[in-house]
């Protein structure tokens, strides 16, 4: 029984240590393109903002690891074809460009999502950075010591990240996001209250631009020196980072025939099965289920990630598993403001047949008397014909995604507002208002539905 896997960043690596322990004496054969394996991509920020200084603290598992539990892993391996009908793959070993075919009982597509590159002029210029790969985050740091200004190009989750990053590193940064405001996953007026906190501790380290794109990079032989917007703005830079989002990395898989879905990402089922027999697809190259909606969706998130790579593994393997889908959880900090959400926002709920309603707080996140009690504003978003909840977004202090996290759990049972309001939430003072903000917001959107 070979078990062969193409890639390994999350879903693959989950996948392949997975499969060694469902089937030990199987032979589970791992190849990437890149150069390290099973890592937290979604930690490059961090590392890069100077939360610790040794890159492989983002590496999860080595080489040595994996083979040490008999997990076969070749780096600098790119997968080139995928013959479905032999059931084989065509490799090419990047150091000395020699190919070669391999056989498969059970194939395990991992591919991920690479980053999406805007139509800027001149972007060949040095010092333009991705935030992808452990080998990005290494030039990007290093850039750091000879860097007093930089632009960003995007202001979603990495953006802003990035943001962050940069301007604690004492670098001053323009962040250039060509939709009208940040985060365009949250609804318009929660997006427009990040930005104005974060433009109240901007202090002249940093500046935020929206409703611009960047056209052109200008330079000369020594790298990118500005950047000119579609307004004939010119901000100065050392070095810029594209944080413009990822697109998933399907073309091999398309090649072969495999199914896409209506998201671009390819087709599975529950199982992780794709449109071919003996071929599973999990992570950033494949789409799920949204479990209010019942509709595809395109999540790249590393937990989703490592999620569907187990799942793929269980059912590779002979078990029986389901990945059920995704309520669209997620996270990030900028700057001490978390900003965290799930399921639908007002939009997409709209969009999807649902008669929305919804209500905002803002309120302390313990109680007032407690030191350190700051603010966190909620929102809430329900069905008024049904009463059932259908999203919430949260900004604040770090007791945001507390909230959200326990909303994602109604949202997951299918709660109406009705039944969540009666929730037996904890209360101390250090951690909570009386009435914790989340209730509270709760019994103002009842009022609502029943008025």
């Amino acid at each position: 029984m070979r078990i062969l896997i193409i890639g390994a960043v999350a879903a693959g690596a989950k996948a392949a240590a997975k499969a060694k322990r469902l089937l030990p004496d199987a032979e589970i054969v791992v190849y990437t393109d890149d150069t390290h394996v099973s890592y937290s991509a979604c930690g490059i920020p961090y590392y890069i903002e100077g939360n610790f200084d040794d890159y492989r603290t983002l590496l999860v598992r080595s080489v040595e690891d994996f083979q040490k539990s008999g997990v076969s892993v070749y780096i600098r391996h790119k997968v080139l074809k995928i013959i479905k009908e032999s059931k084989q793959v065509l490799v090419q070993n990047l150091d000395d460009n020699k190919s070669f075919l391999v056989s498969y009982d059970k194939l395990i597509i991992a591919t991920g999502a690479n980053p999406i590159i805007p139509p800027i002029r001149n972007n060949c210029f040095k010092n333009i950075f991705k935030v992808r790969k452990i080998e990005d985050a290494i030039d990007i740091k290093n850039k750091l010591e000879d860097t007093k200004r930089a632009v960003i190009i995007g202001g979603g989750y990495i953006g802003l990240e990035m943001l962050e990053a940069l301007v604690r590193n004492n670098i001053y940064t323009t962040l250039i996001e060509r939709g009208n405001y940040l985060m365009p996953v949250l609804d318009e007026d929660m997006s427009d209250l990040v930005k104005t906190q974060l433009l109240e501790i901007a202090e002249h380290k940093f500046e935020i631009v929206t409703g611009h794109s960047a056209v052109e990079f200008c330079g000369d032989n020594d790298g990118v020196l500005s950047v000119e917007t579609d307004n004939g703005n010119i901000y100065d830079a050392d070095m810029v980072i594209i944080c413009a989002g990822v697109k998933p990395n399907v073309e091999l898989a398309e090649d072969a025939g495999i199914k896409l879905g209506i998201t671009g990402a390819i087709k599975v089922n529950r199982k992780m099965e794709t449109s071919e027999a003996d071929i599973y697809a999990c992570g950033d190259c494949c789409e799920e289920n949204h479990i209010i909606t019942n509709e595809p969706v395109w999540m790249p998130l590393g937990s989703n990630a490592n999620k569907e790579g187990r799942c793929a593994a269980i059912n590779a393997c002979g078990g029986e598993d389901e990945f059920l889908g995704v309520l669209s959880s997620a996270v990030t900090r900028c700057f001490g403001i978390t900003i965290s959400m799930t399921g639908l926002n007002e939009k997409v709920a709209q969009k999807a047949g649902f008669d929305v309603i919804s209500t905002t707080v803002n309120k302390f996140d313990r109680v007032g008397y407690m030191p350190n009690a700051q603010n966190i504003t909620l929102k809430l978003i329900a069905d008024k014909k049904t009463g059932k909840l259908l999203g919430g977004q949260a900004v604040g202090s770090a007791g945001s995604d507390k909230r959200i996290n326990t909303l994602a759990t109604a949202l997951l049972g299918g709660l109406t507002v009705s039944e969540f309001e009666r929730n037996d939430l904890t209360y101390a003072p250090p951690f909570s208002t009386t009435i914790d903000p989340l209730l509270n917001a709760a019994q103002i959107l009842l009022d609502k539905i029943n008025s």
